[in-house]
């Protein structure tokens, strides 16, 4: 591509592919390989120095991947991008490229359940200690933060309940921490949302959701705005002699390559010597998702807005969440506790998401888990599966699934009620939606 800039629309189709000199072909190709060949003795030698930029392996790096990386970081606008074999491989790495045994991060309590599994049970027996925090409560971030803490992270819309991360609040904080702040925007995609424009760090998407949007593959991305600087002596991993590559300092020692100081490390050391890589099939997969997301994640989420409008007026629904919604009358009584810290939702998603609010509807119905579980058994058209983002409408009953691992007390603090139902509105034509979610409620 030119030098122009373009829109994001362009971006989703054009962005990190040159079409090949020697065949032509316009589509990205998929490199089925294992390694590449050397120019010579010297080529290799420079390539695994770090003195130029080339294939060496697979593990490491692909051609498929590379226009999947590059493309992600032109929509989110950031300096690179790092794919991985899943959302949950990028996010450990993510974490473990920045604070090792004896450091602590302070995240967002309102998290995906595997991703509050990680931090909540795997890291600290890592020896990294994660300081939990509702979201938006301002005054307990502060308090949380010590000078052990490396890096701050949140969700941009929590999963399952929806809330809206103040990001602008939160970067202010990172900043004036000087510690990075990291961002889950799986439920965002860049068409909707691009978390560097109000400060984030580091970005990391499930590719699995609505980037790939077929339910085809399961794939992570890590896209880095290039925006922190690493050389703070706090920040171990990338100031002191990494004996793995003859002493290089990453925080010191790349020059004008600084700004990729962060995903340079997480390539290297994550991916080269630890291995979660995507094959690149599933990268050329995610790049058919990728040309279609804009015209994608606008229907989806004008879709969910009229299936939360449904929901509401409907008399066996106890209560309707969706950022979208201009009320949510009935829903006040069943928040959380730690609700009240937020900011008015509609504030934060004028703010936020001006361009819709994404695909994802949570309700809940008069008689608690007992029906809510009848209603998602009974259902038509939608299908029960533990996944977002597909082009087909989806059903769970979180409570008994994909937060199931979490303690009554952890599920009450994410807002996991035993009566919610969490949708995730596909494709179809919304009659057709708002009809098979009538026939069920019917079962009410």
């Amino acid at each position: 591509m030119s030098d122009k800039k373009y829109r994001i629309e362009t971006l989703a189709i054009h962005a990190g592919q040159v079409p090949e000199t020697d065949t032509l072909s316009r589509a990205v190709p998929v490199y089925r390989t294992t390694a590449y060949k050397f120019k010579n003795s010297e080529h290799a030698a420079s390539l695994f120095g770090l003195k130029e930029f080339g294939n060496i392996y697979s593990r490491l790096m692909n051609p498929t991947n590379d226009v999947l990386e590059k493309r992600l970081a032109a929509l989110e606008g950031g300096v690179a991008g790092l794919s991985f074999a899943s959302g949950t491989a990028a996010i450990y790495f993510t974490v473990t490229n920045i604070a090792k045994q004896g450091d602590e991060i302070v995240s967002a309590a309102n998290l995906y359940g595997g991703t509050f599994t990680q931090f909540d049970a795997i890291l600290p027996n890592q020896g990294i200690k994660v300081n939990f925090t509702a979201v938006n409560d301002f005054d307990a971030v502060e308090k949380a933060i010590t000078p052990k803490t490396r890096l701050l992270y949140v969700e941009t819309v929590g999963n399952p309940y929806l809330e809206i991360a103040d990001l602008a609040r939160y970067s202010d904080i990172a900043k004036k921490h000087h510690i990075p702040l990291v961002v889950d925007a799986t439920f965002t995609p860049p068409t909707l949302l691009r978390p560097i424009e109000y400060g984030a760090n580091i970005v990391i998407h499930s590719l699995s959701k609505w980037i790939g949007g077929h339910g085809t593959g399961i794939g992570g991305i890590v896209v880095d705005a290039g925006t922190f600087d690493w050389s703070d002596t706090k920040f171990d991993l990338f100031n002191d002699p990494d004996r793995g590559y003859h002493g290089l300092r990453w925080g010191h020692s790349l020059g004008d390559l600084s700004p990729w100081a962060f995903i340079l490390r997480l390539r290297t050391v994550g991916l080269r010597n630890q291995g979660a890589t995507l094959s690149p099939d599933s990268a050329w997969i995610f790049l058919q998702g990728v040309e279609s997301l804009s015209p994608r994640v606008a229907l989806h989420s004008a879709n969910a807005l009229k299936v939360a409008q449904y929901l509401q007026k409907h008399p066996k629904v106890k209560w309707v969440r969706y950022p979208g919604l201009e009320n949510e009358s009935g829903v006040k009584k069943y928040l959380p506790d730690w609700v009240r810290f937020s900011s008015p939702d509609g504030e934060l998603a004028k703010k936020y998401l001006p361009h819709g609010a994404g695909g994802v509807v949570v309700f809940g119905v008069e008689g608690g888990s007992a029906e809510a579980i009848k209603i998602v058994d009974n259902i038509d058209l939608f299908s029960l599966v533990a996944n977002v983002g597909d082009a087909k409408s989806l059903i769970i009953h979180p409570a008994s699934t994909t937060h199931s691992q979490l303690s009554d007390e952890d599920q009450r603090k994410a807002g996991v009620a035993p009566e919610l139902i969490r949708l995730s509105i596909g494709l179809e034509h919304i009659d057709d939606i708002t009809e098979a979610l009538d026939d069920a409620l019917k079962l009410v």
